[in-house]
């Protein structure tokens, strides 16, 4: 008797290359593999290779199709002999911080936000682009492809001899491809780089990007947060909260978001619609540092959150560790503010802690519901919504019922679920993770002081207030 027809999805994130097989027809997981990636903002991409072929995904042993996804924005940089030209720069690398500002300034931030979707920030392939041009001219003088990490990988799986390919999801994160049909702006890269540079032909939902001599089909691939979400299998008015290293908050919809801020992106999802998300730097490290510092485990750390007093004891706790992006500080660190002597407990260090982040997450749930979006109904995944401590804050500080699915590679997931719809030429129809669901809390005087107190402390700190 035959056994079941296997794909396979690969999520190359910052940390790790995760591979899992599936069963094309129920979705189940019969198989999975990690290895970790190097640490750092700025990485060779042959490491990303290294992992990628030693969980086994470039021989692809059993399964008859594959679909990768990768963190999103990270620049991968080739020349005229499709060589790498110096390492990728990574999402989180801010040295292109000054080169954003100077497009927003240059361009206007309403017409990126009407014309492209984006408005720059370091993270974006454009801003590196002009980053690289004004700093390294004679590297930048090599460049003749630019790609980024789901689009190398597939290429390489694919032989890197033909055409590179990329989706709507990962090519709307660029800053140089418009989501609303216009499709690349090759003006925008010659406006940030000088000159205009050969950039992936974007795929739609379902497509090919190839099939490997071994003859398996390698689906289109996807952006790191598309993926999660089309794994997790959201639909219209629930809005996902991924808790990773960074912390983004997006939700499926067909509306384009305009947002002159910067604060909601008007990305493209897995399927053909629209993905409005705000990102920020700090996720669940905020949770891993404080832990950490107190010599405490994560189930240490949440156990302390839940004994201390809800609003912490009056501490306010910005967790800009590593800057921020939205909103757009760069150069901003992490802030403990209103220390007094009573205040100064390990069980309040812990709430705020669990408090900073949880007001990071409702000010991007506010922004999505500013840009005109329906919210519904919010739903945490990522290692960092294992916190109970943190589900029970958002859903208190939001004052919506909070859901979370059984933790699973939605990522990896969603990737196997798109090489299912390459390989059959239908998405396929797989069960919805079971969710669990937790309420606001009854007694939620303290909410408005804490939210208050948050934006407060961004005011004092940084001139302006944080929403």
């Amino acid at each position: 008797m035959a056994g079941p027809l296997l794909v396979a999805g690969v999520d190359s994130s910052t940390q790790s290359c995760k591979y899992i097989t599936v069963d094309a027809a129920t979705g189940a997981i019969s198989a999975s593999m990690a290895l970790p990636h190097p640490d750092g903002t700025a990485v060779d991409p042959r490491h990303w290779w290294d992992a990628f072929t030693g969980v086994g995904a470039a021989s692809l042993h059993g399964v008859k199709a594959v679909s990768v996804t990768a963190q999103q924005h990270s620049t991968i940089l080739l020349g005229k002999d499709n060589e790498t030209l110096c390492d990728a720069i990574l999402w989180n690398d801010h040295r292109a911080t000054q080169s954003a500002l100077d497009l927003r300034h240059e361009y206007g931030q309403d017409r990126w936000a009407r014309d492209i979707g984006v408005v720059p920030t370091a993270a974006h392939p454009v801003s590196k682009l002009r980053w690289l041009a004004r700093t390294a001219p004679e590297t930048a003088a090599r460049v003749r492809k630019v790609m980024v990490p789901h689009d190398w990988l597939t290429w390489h799986l694919l032989g890197a001899n033909g055409e590179p390919t990329t989706d709507r999801s990962d090519a709307s994160g660029t800053g140089y491809w418009a989501s609303t049909g216009a499709g690349y702006r090759q003006d925008i890269v010659e406006f940030a780089f000088g000159r205009t540079l050969d950039v992936p032909r974007v795929l739609g939902p379902g497509e090919r990007a190839g099939v490997t001599r071994s003859g398996v089909v390698v689906g289109a691939g996807c952006g790191d947060n598309a993926a999660a979400v089309f794994g997790l299998g959201a639909e219209p008015g629930e809005a996902v909260v991924s808790i990773g290293t960074s912390m983004t908050v997006s939700m499926v919809d067909t509306m384009h978001v305009v947002d002159p801020t910067g604060h909601v992106a008007d990305m493209a999802d897995a399927a053909g619609a629209q993905l409005p998300i705000v990102a920020t730097l700090n996720g669940a490290r905020t949770l891993n540092s404080t832990a950490k510092m107190l010599r405490l485990s994560l189930d240490e750390l949440n156990d302390l959150a839940v004994a201390g007093p809800p609003d912490a004891g009056g501490l306010c706790f910005l967790p800009y560790l590593d800057g921020e992006r939205t909103p757009l500080l760069p150069e901003s660190r992490g802030a403990l503010v209103g220390l007094t002597r009573s205040s100064m407990t390990p069980e309040n260090l812990a709430r705020a802690a669990v408090l900073g982040l949880a007001c990071a997450i409702a000010d991007a749930i506010d922004d999505l519901v500013r840009s005109g979006l329906n919210v519904q109904r919010v739903t945490l995944i990522g290692g960092g919504s294992r916190s109970m401590a943190l589900r029970q804050a958002v859903a208190d500080l939001t004052g919506r019922q909070i859901g979370w699915p059984e933790p699973r590679e939605y990522a990896a997931l969603g990737a196997a679920r798109q090489a299912a719809w390459a390989l059959t030429g239908e998405p396929p129809d797989w069960p919805l993770p079971n969710r669990h669901h937790l309420d606001p809390s009854q007694a939620l005087d303290w909410t408005g002081d804490v939210r208050e107190r948050h934006r407060n402390t961004g005011t004092v700190l940084y001139g302006s207030e944080l929403r």
